[in-house]
């Protein structure tokens, strides 16, 4: 998969950009491409992606983590503001939704594991998953999002695992596929 991104950009961009703002364009460009894609896309109809088939929604909800986690990457050694807000809801989601995947890959049995995560605005709290399972994250959607996006290690999230299976999910929660 490296190599077939490697090469992707390597033929999308045989010279490097001038400046910023022919490197701003191409990402406008690039963005609307790829809005333009995701809103003509049947959205009953998988797509191929990475190692597997995503529905168009959860394709885009995938980007979106990406770009979020990215953008922590940037704004942290610059010490600009990221402040988190609404939107994480839809990487809490993901998160979430793809446990089963993490589990597996790890070699570990699926299990349900219900998230009660408190939003950005400190008042709601997003809940997913069923509300009787055995095991639980539960703390901030923030320190959720970034735990799954390996932008912050469990033990320093703040977030609280219970039950027989909420630990391990913790460790091993993404919203990547690798």
């Amino acid at each position: 998969m490296d190599e077939r991104a490697d090469a992707a950009v390597r033929a999308e961009r045989p010279v490097l950009p001038s400046g910023p703002a022919e490197v701003f364009a191409r990402w406008q460009r690039a963005r609307q491409a790829a809005l333009a894609a995701m809103r003509a896309a049947d959205p009953d109809q998988p797509v191929q992606w990475m190692v597997g088939t995503l529905k168009p929604a959860t394709l885009a909800t995938t980007r979106l983590a990406e770009h979020w986690a990215h953008g922590l990457d940037i704004a942290g050694p610059l010490g600009a503001d990221f402040p988190d807000t609404g939107r994480l809801r839809h990487i809490a989601w993901l998160a979430h939704r793809t446990l089963p995947y993490a589990l597996s890959l790890a070699g570990e049995p699926t299990a349900a594991v219900r998230c009660e995560l408190t939003a950005p605005d400190g008042e709601q709290v997003w809940r997913f998953g069923p509300p009787d399972a055995e095991s639980a994250i539960t703390g901030t959607a923030g320190a959720f999002c970034r735990v799954a996006a390996q932008r912050l290690d469990p033990e320093r999230s703040g977030l609280e695992a219970s039950g027989p299976h909420g630990a391990t999910a913790l460790r091993l929660v993404r919203t990547y596929a690798a």
